[in-house]
């Protein structure tokens, strides 16, 4: 990406990953080449998460199985937070956990209650191979840890048991984008 430039603009809009895409649910590979085919990916991740309305999203979710996420996203004080880690790895979580509404660009129009800390570290690399480390309270760090687990293979359901787990697997069944 430019210096200055906004993330997204020379990017094109990819179709969504959809829960059931077996893209979902492998780990991606680490990125090894930072050239500008990565930088295309950025863009493209942007302006994708920018059409849909999200605030992250993992390459897998179109449907590129490499570790890269972008996020703009606010946390619990409103201020935001905007970039991209290339081969994330999510180094600390703590402060306390929240039971919180979370939902995700590959499964459109639900939620459900899931845990995660409220605090969260991720380290990894710019477009440009620059060590990065990204810091979240709040929403935001829910935001780095669901996007980590995007990147491992798992989607948000997958961490739901129970009455919750069945309630969103109704929902999806139901739902007019499930195959």
């Amino acid at each position: 990406m430019r210096q200055g430039s906004i993330p997204g603009a020379h990017g094109r809009v990819r179709p969504l990953s959809l829960l059931g895409d077996p893209v979902l649910h492998a780990p991606g590979a680490e990125v090894t080449d930072f050239g500008p085919e990565l930088a295309v990916l950025v863009e493209d991740l942007f302006a994708t998460m920018y059409a849909a309305h999200g605030v992250g999203l993992a390459a897998n979710q179109i449907g590129e199985a490499l570790r890269v996420f972008v996020y703009d996203c606010p946390d619990d004080e409103d201020e935001r937070h905007l970039g991209h880690v290339v081969n994330p790895r999510l180094v600390e979580t703590g402060g306390v956990v929240v039971r919180g509404p979370e939902g995700c660009l590959s499964l459109p129009g639900l939620e459900a209650g899931t845990e995660r800390h409220d605090e969260a570290v991720v380290t990894g690399f710019t477009v440009r191979g620059e060590p990065v480390t990204v810091r979240g309270t709040g929403f935001f760090a829910r935001c780095l840890q669901h996007e980590c687990d995007h990147l491992e293979g798992r989607v948000y359901a997958d961490r739901l048991t129970g009455r919750r787990h069945r309630k969103l697997m109704r929902q999806v069944e139901r739902a007019s984008w499930h195959r």
